[in-house]
């Protein structure tokens, strides 16, 4: 049976980022109860249909951690039991450094999760502030080392280049205190101002100023260089990790394999179809207490569509995407339908056609949607249909 990868998207935080365009709304004093029960329903309904055996699980969010102890209880003792028939090699779960504590970490470990991933973004109080981040830098050491008093040794943290104010200065120092942790995977995002974000507002209102581009690619430049010589490997654009330690979960995603989404907002992709529940609470607890399927988007992926996202995904990677395997899956000869661009960037070093897999080179993932948005072209262009709509989107999910 087909392994598949499981993520659960939780979308309470305590308060809302400035710069966050998923899907998450503050707690305050809304109820959580129904939607962590209607989370559960709606999982045991997609097992049923007989769903590929569960390979690695994600819990995100929104902040899963800002649940009540109770209610955690009843979400981890629910998914242990249903997953007790599955062999899942990874469970993570995101959490803030402020939002852990021996009781829920507790819990969690109980129900057999052994990644925490945390978003600490920044060690600058005024840099979590341009952000609207809650925690402070006094609470990542703290939150780092409570995780490993449970006994979760795999530990990603999130860092942010690219930060209005930001420092090059101020950047070394946050790789620099976060390898201190010595902690095995980061995550290094540069900045992105999202449609319908409050920073992006803030920065048409000229309040704020983004940081010049060049800064933002000798950042990028500088952390790839500063991990590399700490023993990490870069193995995705945005992702770094010691031997051994790469997130299983998120290769889900950037290899194309099936996932089950489970939540509102989450999506799915199961026996090549596509789908996304709704991005309202209320609309989504309504639906799965009616015994309706919360998703309201599904498409069959295939052909140039298929294409054109195991492009957009695996030339993230470091293995880059493999020429025979996507020939295989969409039935298109890469070489043949992207050789205008393959051509010209292969020739300029931006790409390497050398091996069975399509790579790009360092200078290439300086310019990746540029590279990505080239052979769109060619792809669409050599089956003689219309472009549809696929974001060049910075993470996964």
């Amino acid at each position: 049976m087909t392994k598949c990868g499981l993520y659960i998207h939780i979308p309470f935080c305590d308060s809302k980022c400035g710069y966050c365009d998923f899907y998450s709304i503050a707690v305050k004093d809304r109820p959580t109860a129904p939607l962590v029960a209607c989370v559960i329903a709606e999982l045991r309904d997609r097992l049923r249909r007989g769903a590929p055996t569960i390979r690695t699980v994600f819990i995100g969010g929104g902040t899963p951690t800002v649940l009540q102890p109770g209610e955690l209880e009843t979400l981890f003792g629910a998914l242990r039991e249903m997953l007790s028939p599955h062999a899942v090699a990874e469970f993570t779960v995101e959490a803030n450094p402020a939002t852990v504590d021996d009781e829920k970490l507790s819990i969690l470990t109980a129900a057999g999760v052994d990644r925490i991933s945390m978003g600490a973004q920044s060690w600058h109080v005024p840099e979590l502030e341009a952000l609207e981040r809650l925690h402070s830098p006094d609470d990542i050491e703290p939150g780092v080392a409570l995780v490993r008093a449970h006994g979760i040794e795999r530990l990603n943290l999130d860092l942010i280049f690219g930060i209005p104010g930001q420092s090059m200065a101020s950047w070394t120092e946050s790789i620099d205190r976060t390898l201190a942790l010595g902690v095995d995977h980061l995550s290094c995002y540069g900045l992105t101002y999202e449609e319908g974000t409050r920073l992006t507002a803030q920065r048409r209102a000229g309040r704020i100023e983004s940081c010049p581009e060049g800064i933002e690619t000798d950042m990028y430049l500088h952390v790839i260089d500063r991990l590399s010589g700490a023993g990490f490997e870069q193995y995705e654009i945005s992702s770094f990790a010691r031997p051994g330690q790469r997130c299983r979960h998120n290769m889900t995603y950037w290899r194309n394999e099936p996932y089950i989404g489970a939540g509102p907002s989450a999506g799915g992709f199961v026996n090549g179809v596509r789908y996304k529940n709704v991005s309202d609470i209320g609309d989504y607890v309504k639906r799965v207490s009616s015994g309706l399927d919360p998703a309201n988007e599904s498409e069959r992926v295939e052909g140039p569509v298929l294409a054109a996202e195991i492009i957009l995904m695996q030339l993230r990677l470091a293995e880059g995407m493999d020429l025979e395997r996507f020939a295989q899956r969409t039935g298109i000869d890469a070489r043949d339908a992207l050789a205008p661009s393959l051509e010209r960037h292969e020739a300029a070093g931006l790409v390497d056609l050398s091996g069975r897999a399509l790579v790009l080179t360092a200078r290439g993932r300086l310019i990746t949607d540029t590279i990505i948005a080239d052979l769109y072209a060619d792809l669409f262009a050599s089956v003689g249909v219309a472009r549809p709509a696929v974001s060049l989107g910075d993470r996964p999910a």
